[in-house]
């Protein structure tokens, strides 16, 4: 890597233990050295390819929540439609 490439960014000390964290992981999965640099560009890629549907069913919500999420957004259709 060129060194006019290289950049620095500030990261709180939670995150610096969490990316640190996923190093020690990836190290010991792959029994060789990974640098943060290279978990993070691990990441992004699952980050960003996430589409609406990969979060399917992880919201828990009750029937009387989903009713009125469902009244409201009705209420705000005739609003925007008017």
């Amino acid at each position: 890597m060129e060194k006019s490439s290289i950049k620095s960014i500030k990261v709180s000390e939670e995150a610096y233990q969490r990316l640190n964290a996923l190093v020690g992981i990836m190290r010991e999965k792959e029994r060789k050295p990974v640098s943060i640099n290279t978990a993070i560009l691990r990441i992004l890629p699952r980050v960003s390819a996430s589409k609406p549907s990969d979060f399917a069913g992880s919201w828990k919500m009750s029937d009387m929540e989903a009713q009125k999420l469902k009244n409201e957004t009705r209420k705000l259709w005739k609003l925007w439609k008017r």
